[in-house]
């Protein structure tokens, strides 16, 4: 049986918790003045990617949280952990122009998520499946960071 008010909640919480990033990171004028690789997506697939993604990763936390499994502990705190290192990417890589930090900071969050991806697996493994997107998404977010950082 389907806890439908968790559910929401889970995929709320990152959903919002990327909408305060993008808000507080400036994305909208951020993207412009800054010399981006050929490769580049154009800017209307970054909110698809990541609706999809946080619907994903908040069907997946919720599989976790519903899960009778030991040691869920663990997972959810890196789950946190990396989002909110997530959150704030926006406004290092937008205000900042911090740009070799954000790159620094995305291979960190790539290594929490599949640390993360690691005891999700023990406890459920369809919900550490779920997170494979975020991680081909990070790994190409990190490959255009780096070219951004190379390019300004």
């Amino acid at each position: 049986m389907i806890n439908w008010k968790k559910l929401i909640i889970s995929i709320l919480i990152p959903s919002v918790l990327g909408f305060i990033g993008s808000l507080v990171g400036n994305v909208q004028n951020g993207f412009q003045g800054i010399v981006k690789p050929s490769f580049t997506p154009p800017e209307i697939v970054f909110p698809i990617a990541w609706i999809i993604l946080y619907i994903l990763m908040g069907i997946s936390t919720y599989l976790i949280l519903e899960s009778k499994g030991q040691n869920k502990e663990k997972g959810l705190i890196l789950y946190g952990v990396q989002l909110i290192l997530n959150a704030s990417w926006t406004y290092f890589f937008f205000n900042l122009n911090w740009f070799l930090f954000s790159f620094i900071l995305v291979i960190i969050i790539l290594i929490l998520v599949i640390y993360m991806i690691k005891e999700f697996h023990k406890i459920n493994p369809l919900a550490a499946y779920l997170q494979l997107p975020y991680v081909l998404w990070l790994i190409f977010a990190a490959i255009l960071s780096y070219n951004v950082y190379l390019l300004n």
